[in-house]
């Protein structure tokens, strides 16, 4: 059983959570190469929609995420990645998750400390 790439322009969401402690760090996007390299290779790869091509979570920074374990969502068209971050963080904004905002009324507030300085990491382009 394979997933289905037909219901999102051949895309499936990514949903990736820190297996040591459940905490959703980020969503993204697989295509069906993305998805296979992920399989063989044990580390996170996306489709970027923005720059329309694939990339290695962590190419830039160093902070790849290692497969831990996998699940699908009963329609197969959204994958739940269970993952161990090699780094400080997942968000290219230098914080843990890229969930760092939470809801207070009527506005967002930064509620996570950075975790890393995304400037030394990215040279200013984040």
């Amino acid at each position: 059983m394979d997933l289905d790439f037909s219901k999102l322009d051949g895309l499936v969401t990514a949903v990736i959570q820190d297996h040591a402690t459940g905490r959703v760090l980020m969503v993204g996007f697989m295509n069906g190469e993305a998805w296979r390299l992920t399989r063989e290779t044990g580390f996170v790869t996306f489709y970027s929609r923005t720059r329309r091509k694939l990339w290695l979570k962590g190419e830039s920074s160093g902070h790849r995420l290692a497969v831990k374990a996998i699940r699908t969502d009963c329609d197969r068209d959204a994958v739940l990645i269970s993952v161990a971050a090699q780094g400080p963080g997942v968000c290219h904004e230098g914080y843990e998750s890229c969930f760092f905002r939470a809801l207070d009324g009527d506005a967002w507030q930064t509620v996570d400390v950075r975790a890393y300085d995304p400037n030394a990491v990215y040279g200013g382009k984040a």
